[in-house]
């Protein structure tokens, strides 16, 4: 259970008394009670009677600080130089103040956290915010269908869905929004557009900007160069930051509502099959694109 730090991450050790004391020791010694790399534990300030840590950390597991304080007092004991008494406490703000806690309040605390975790994690995975992306929509020169399309059948799988707007096309603002809705606690993140392969497309640029290990898989791959191809081919990418599950879908409306029977299969509300969800959505979308050039007689897609 990861608890964010929110910038309180000093530990001040009150009422001890130090001689020749090797702040390394200390330091090695909080490390290893509260289970942390050593380097991520700083002595900052010695004063007379206290000394102040800094955890060098962003987030910590509630088991590694709640209802510490007496084995780390009993630990650091054993620092040469370094007297503690009856009186020595540890002192905390935030999240680090768990450390002062006894067993049963541990125990207590670590269930009520566990329970309003739960539930947090449960109504995020049910929330999704539906984006278009484009030039052309940005200008009202063509409809948006996609969205309305896509907001319908994520409700009617169990989301609470929005529609967050249309995103210019720019790898920078793409990634910021995707960031920003991560933030607000959306399980699930569907982009349309902007995965084709000439110079104004960054969808899945943005993607990996925001998670490099997002699946990407081609559904179409050509020379590079060849026309108004810029890149090789055209991607779709489904990457995930925390709980929260990123899709990149085409833009043309027919290859949407393809990609929307696959996402239906795997978006209900809860934890998405990452690899799953790339693999099906991959190959599903170049069987429509082979329809669709059967269709033109061989004319390319772009």
């Amino acid at each position: 259970m990861e608890l964010n730090l929110l910038e309180k991450t000093e530990l001040r050790v009150q009422n001890v008394l130090m001689k020749d004391v090797n702040l390394n020791d200390i330091a090695q010694i909080v490390a290893a009670v509260l289970e942390l790399p050593q380097q991520s534990v700083l002595v900052i300030d010695v004063r007379e009677d206290h000394f102040c840590l800094d955890i060098l950390e962003k987030t910590i597991s509630i088991n590694q600080i709640i209802g510490k304080e007496q084995v780390l007092l009993e630990r650091l004991q054993q620092v040469p130089g370094l007297t503690v008494g009856t009186d020595t406490v540890i002192d905390s703000r935030g999240i680090m103040g768990l450390i002062n806690c006894d067993a049963v309040e541990s125990g207590q605390i670590v269930a009520r956290t566990q329970d309003m975790l739960t539930e947090i994690e449960k109504n995020i995975l049910a929330r999704a915010l539906v984006y278009s992306t484009g030039f052309e929509l940005e200008q009202a020169m063509i409809e948006d269908t996609n969205s309305p399309y896509l907001c319908k059948m994520l409700e009617e799988r169990g989301y609470k869905t929005e529609f967050g707007g249309i995103i210019a096309d720019s790898k920078g603002a793409i990634s910021r929004k995707l960031l920003e809705a991560v933030d607000r606690g959306f399980g699930l993140i569907i982009t349309t557009g902007g995965v084709g392969a000439e110079d104004k497309d960054f969808s899945v640029e943005a993607l990996l900007s925001v998670d490099p290990d997002a699946l990407v898989p081609y559904i179409v791959q050509f020379e590079k160069g060849t026309g108004r191809h810029v890149k090789d081919g055209v991607r779709i990418g489904i990457g995930r930051i925390g709980l929260t599950t990123i899709v990149n879908l085409p833009g043309p409306h027919d290859e949407v509502v393809a990609a929307a029977k696959v996402l239906q299969k795997y978006c209900q509300a809860g934890q998405v099959d990452q690899a799953g969800l790339a693999a099906e959505l991959a190959q599903t979308l170049r069987d429509k694109l082979q329809q669709k050039w059967r269709g033109h007689h061989g004319t390319k897609h772009h």
